[in-house]
């Protein structure tokens, strides 16, 4: 717990503006991901072609589009976030595997690796000033 509050008060101190702005479009990107997956489910489906057979797929299906939908909207408030990105990363990994399982779609594989290196860093480095994490907690 000590480390985590020495990486908040590190972070709050290191905010910046270009940061923020790269999580809120980190969180609009899934979100959008998201709604693409839910009103689109052949998408999806089509996505998970080459792990289909194994267990739990149907599980994963359900899982994706409600996590991208939801965990964007928290990490672009900054609600939430570390959490937020915790179940997003599952996803990404799963998403740069298929690339590698099924039809290597390079664009995609581009995105997908580019997204979890970036949810990877506002894991450590956590939401910011700029967020409801911030304001919550200066409310106490």
């Amino acid at each position: 717990m000590g480390r985590i509050k020495s990486l908040n008060k590190w972070a709050n101190k290191h905010t910046y503006l270009p940061l923020d702005l790269l999580r809120i479009a980190l969180g609009v990107f899934l979100f959008i991901k998201g709604i693409s997956f839910m009103s689109d489910s052949q998408i999806l489906m089509d996505l998970f072609k080459p792990i289909q057979n194994m267990a739990g797929g149907m599980i994963v299906v359900h899982y994706v589009a409600p996590a991208h939908f939801v965990g964007g909207l928290l990490i672009a408030f900054g609600l939430l976030t570390r959490w937020a990105i915790i179940a997003q990363l599952p996803i990404l990994i799963g998403a740069i595997v298929i690339n590698f399982a099924g039809e290597m779609d390079a664009t995609n594989l581009i995105l997908a690796v580019i997204t979890f290196l970036v949810c990877v860093f506002f894991m450590f480095y956590g939401s910011g000033k700029r967020s409801l994490d911030y304001y919550f907690k200066m409310q106490q």
